[in-house]
């Protein structure tokens, strides 16, 4: 199962130092969400980090950096009329279903309840069986990755399994922790071991 590590909102000292260890553990992709800041402060904070990063991380806003840089993707959200690229997060199965044919990976959510967001999760009508059924029904060529968010915990991964995702973002179960890095090796360790199980089964 893939993991993905979505940064925190506002600058924390713990950031830079915690994605040096989520890299190391051996992350993928990071995707740095920073709605409030400029792009001319985005842009200073990214250009301070190591180039070697830069191949991993995706931006959630100011894209026209994702080429100045050499970043490794954009992530488009919210009332973006754009009709395909790398990566879309949606919240509704329409959506879904649109997005899967259009996009390399979709984030969809909440699936749990929100860790970051209080009072934010999943309707109580929500209609897993369909879910389900989308997942699982989808072509092997052809269709995005789909991800997992809201509430994501390692004890949680095997569910997001059993529902069809590829994987899961996370966020709150990261910063929340007094070690990031040690969270976020746990949800890795665990996202393998349910891999390793569902290619087994």
């Amino acid at each position: 199962m893939q993991i993905v590590v979505i940064s925190p909102e506002d600058l924390d000292p713990r950031e830079v130092p915690a994605m040096e260890g989520f890299f190391a553990a051996g992350l993928e992709r990071y995707h740095v969400r920073k709605p409030a800041w400029s792009a001319p402060d985005l842009e200073a904070w990214l250009r301070a980090l190591p180039v070697t990063w830069r191949p991993r991380l995706v931006l959630h806003q100011h894209h026209a950096l994702v080429g100045a840089l050499g970043l490794g993707g954009r992530h488009e959200r919210g009332d973006s009329q754009r009709a395909a690229g790398p990566s879309r997060s949606c919240h509704d199965l329409p959506s879904l279903r649109r997005y899967m044919k259009a996009f390399d990976q979709v984030i969809f959510g909440p699936i749990f309840p929100s860790i970051s967001k209080e009072a934010y999760g999943p309707p109580q009508d929500f209609p897993w069986t369909e879910l389900k059924a989308v997942l699982k029904g989808r072509s092997p060529q052809g269709s995005a990755r789909v991800l997992a968010i809201g509430g994501i915990t390692p004890a949680k991964l095997g569910r997001c399994a059993e529902l069809g995702f590829d994987g899961a973002a996370v966020r709150g179960a990261v910063w929340n922790d007094p070690d990031p890095v040690r969270a976020l090796k746990e949800i890795i360790d665990a996202a393998d071991k349910v891999g390793a199980e569902r290619n087994a089964a």
